[in-house]
C-alpha cells in the first residue's frame, strides 16, 4: 500500500487487526509503527521477528522515503528530520490519534526525534540498539579497531566516508560485516539478500546528517512510557549509549540483551518480543 504525502510516496503495509472481539463489544488493538534502520535498508528485516506481537498490537510497517519500496526522489532530502516528517503524516493519513513507536538502530533516532517533536501522539516509545548523537561515529570506528578484521576495516571506509558507489557493493559490506552485527548466521543473510537497499540514502546519512545528530537535549521532552534496550556486544550502537537515553528520558525502562550484538531481533528474539509486550501491557 502506499501513501502520497509530503510530496513523495511512502510504502506501508499493515499486520494484524485493528478491531477483535472481546465477549460483547469490539476491542481496539494499539497501534505501533515499526520503524527501519539503516539507512538504507527497508522494513522486510523486520518480518517475520516482529509478527508475533500483531497478536496484541496492530503493526504498520512502512520504509523511508527513497528506501525500500518508497518512491525514489532527490536525495537531499532523504533526512532524518524529512523521515520524522513523513512518519507524522503517516499518522496523520491513517487517521490515527496516539501510536506505539518502536525504533531500531537509525529507526531507533527516529523515533526519539519523533517523541521530542510529537510526544502528545505517543502512547509508549520503544528505542533498540540506538543512540542520542553523532558520538557514535567515533566510538563504534575505536571499536572496529579493536575487534575488526583487516577486510571489515577496509570495507567499512565505505560506510564512515559515506562514498558507497553500488547497491551490490552496500551488500558485500553487510555480508562482510555481519560477524560484528549479529551473532546469527544464516537466518539474517536470507533477510539481508531480500532487503531493497538504497546507497544514497545511506551515503547521505553517515556522508552528511548523521554527523551532526544530535537529540540529547531535548529527550527531557519524552514524557511517555519509554523502554531503552541494548545489545552488550553492540559494535556500532554501543549499551553505554542506551544507559545514556534511559538517564535523561524521565519515565524509561532500560534492559540490556547480554548475548546480544547489534541486531538484538536475530540474536534473542523471542526474549526481544517478550519484553516488549510486557512492557506495553504493565505500562498501558
Amino acid at each position: 500500500m502506499y501513501a502520497n504525502i509530503r510530496g513523495t510516496r511512502i510504502y506501508f503495509d499493515i499486520e494484524g487487526a485493528g478491531l477483535v472481539p472481546q465477549g460483547s463489544q469490539m476491542r481496539e488493538k494499539p497501534v505501533a509503527f515499526l520503524i527501519h534502520g539503516g539507512p538504507g535498508a527497508d522494513h522486510t528485516s523486520y518480518k517475520p521477528t516482529f509478527s508475533a506481537l500483531s497478536n496484541r498490537m496492530q503493526l504498520v510497517y512502512f520504509d523511508h522515503r527513497g528506501q525500500g519500496r518508497s518512491a525514489r526522489g532527490d536525495k537531499s532530502t532523504y533526512t532524518l528530520d524529512q523521515n520524522v516528517e513523513d512518519m507524522e503524516a503517516l499518522r496523520q493519513y491513517l487517521g490515527l490519534e496516539k501510536i506505539i513507536a518502536i525504533g531500531g538502530s537509525y529507526g531507533g533516532m527516529v523515533a526519539l526525534t519523533y517523541a521530542t517533536r510529537y510526544p502528545q501522539n505517543l502512547s509508549h516509545l520503544i528505542v533498540i540498539a540506538t543512540v542520542p548523537d553523532s558520538r557514535f561515529l567515533k566510538h563504534a570506528q575505536e571499536i572496529l579497531q579493536e575487534r575488526g578484521t583487516p577486510e571489515q576495516i577496509a570495507i567499512a571506509q565505505y560506510l564512515w566516508n559515506g562514498n558507497f558507489e553500488t547497491e551490490d557493493q552496500l551488500s558485500e559490506y553487510f555480508r562482510i560485516m555481519h560477524p560484528l552485527y549479529s551473532f546469527t548466521a544464516d537466518s539474517t543473510q536470507a533477510v539481508q539478500r531480500r532487503s531493497i537497499l538504497s546507497i544514497d540514502a545511506i551515503n547521505e546519512a553517515f556522508g552528511g546528517f548523521l554527523r551532526s545528530y544530535n537529540v540529547l537535549d531535548q529527550l527531557h521532552k519524552i514524557t511517555v512510557p519509554t523502554l531503552v534496550i541494548a545489545g552488550r556486544h553492540d559494535w556500532i550502537c554501543p549499551p553505554e549509549f542506551s544507559e545514556e537515553i534511559a538517564k535523561v528520558i524521565p519515565n524509561s525502562d532500560l534492559r540490556i540483551f547480554e548475548n546480544s550484538g547489534h541486531l538484538i531481533r536475530a540474536d534473542e528474539p523471542e526474549a526481544l518480543l517478550d519484553a516488549i509486550a510486557g512492557f506495553i501491557v504493565y505500562k498501558k
